[in-house]
């Protein structure tokens, strides 16, 4: 899967749903949605998303907290919270935890996509190795990657959607998918999060 994949955690069933409508809409695919931390950290273990939502308050209890530091000690993706808190204590919790972003319910659409896309350039632009060349990391891999797949790379690290990368190089969505899939097989990943978290290894 080439598109940038998202984990919703919220355990309010339409909430969640509006949610997925609202990434489905804006070309994100919806790798999960978890209602409570059990379900979470099953689709954690199936597949590491590119970003994760997640909600403070699970079924009355303070789960959203417990699953971001388990994202940080056993999985490499960035997270951000969407809770109906606002007290500074909650906040303080929170912050240690190091999410990409905070949003307060209610929200609408364009804090969710703005939130989303700030956080997946933060979280990918810290991870950036510091000498990122196609030279240097084709002397690290098996399979050379072309220049155009080095140009897309240097897009995921930009956090860009696949529509966006498409209207950045000038070709189609198709293709950039096709690009994305070939880094994919090259790295021997199957995400950007996998991607990302390799060339960090790879190229320190």
């Amino acid at each position: 899967m080439s598109t940038i994949r998202i984990l919703i955690v919220e355990d309010e069933p339409l909430i969640a749903e509006d949610i997925r409508e609202y990434l489905t809409n804006a070309d994100y695919s919806v790798c999960a949605v978890a209602h409570n931390k059990a379900q979470a950290l099953r689709a954690l273990e199936m597949q590491t998303p590119d970003m994760a939502l997640l909600d403070i308050n699970l079924g009355g209890n303070m789960d959203g907290l417990e699953l971001a530091q388990i994202i940080n000690e056993q999985y490499y993706a960035p997270f951000i919270f969407l809770t109906s808190y606002s007290h500074k204590s909650i906040i303080e919790q929170a912050k240690v935890t190091r999410p990409m972003g905070y949003i307060l319910k209610p929200f609408n659409e364009k804090d969710l996509y703005s939130s989303i896309e700030i956080g997946l350039y933060n979280f990918s632009q810290g991870a950036r190795p510091r000498h990122l060349s196609l030279e240097r990391l084709n002397q690290r891999i098996d399979s050379p990657l072309t220049e155009k797949e080095f140009e897309i790379l240097q897009s995921v690290y930009e956090g860009c959607t696949n529509k966006q990368m498409a209207e950045q190089h000038f070709v189609s969505i198709n293709t950039v998918k096709t690009h994305l899939q070939n880094l994919y097989d090259k790295l021997d990943v199957r995400s950007r999060s996998e991607a990302i978290a390799k060339l960090r290894k790879l190229l320190i």
